[in-house]
């Protein structure tokens, strides 16, 4: 199971922040394919140059990156051509009208297609009922994330969730 962990803009651009995730794969022993950082565009957009070059050596490292939120923000498509991204993760204001709004679910199929065809895990975020999850997994998209699937948790309950993940698979 992939661990996926949102990244602020200032966490990205602190200069300590490559190196502290080094540190912290080290100290947890989680092998680095089972990360996944999670960057809004507009943290990417911030200062393109450098944040190549820092995509590319977590990249190096194994790491899974994904554009949290996509199309809420620059939404520029050269983006995807320029950096190492692995992940769409589909706006959830989008997700919660796909069903009931032609216009979002139009856009919806869109990201969809358009990620599939760069060869991206494409996400739904907010996927809260049933009639969604049908509808996304019809279209293409075979991973979402919401309260359909679980509450927030903290991370005392995440080994028990796991457990009953696991247990569910078998």
């Amino acid at each position: 199971m992939r661990i996926a962990v949102n990244v602020s803009a200032v966490e990205f651009r602190n200069k300590g922040f490559i190196q502290g995730v080094r540190a912290a794969l080290s100290e947890t022993g989680l092998a680095a394919h089972y990360l996944n950082l999670e960057l809004t565009e507009g943290v990417l957009m911030k200062d393109p140059e450098s944040t190549i070059l820092a995509l590319r050596e977590l990249k190096e490292m194994g790491i899974h990156l994904a554009v949290d939120d996509f199309g809420t923000g620059y939404s520029s498509l050269s983006y995807l051509r320029q950096f190492p991204i692995d992940i769409l993760k589909i706006d959830r204001s989008f997700v919660q009208e796909v069903t009931a709004d032609p216009h979002d679910s139009r856009i919806v199929n869109a990201i969809i297609h358009m990620g599939r065809s760069l060869k991206y895990l494409v996400v739904a975020e907010g996927v809260e009922t049933q009639a969604q999850k049908t509808y996304l997994q019809a279209h293409g998209c075979a991973e979402g994330q919401g309260y359909l699937f679980s509450r927030p948790l903290a991370a005392t309950q995440l080994p028990n969730c796991w457990k009953r993940e696991s247990t569910r698979k078998t």
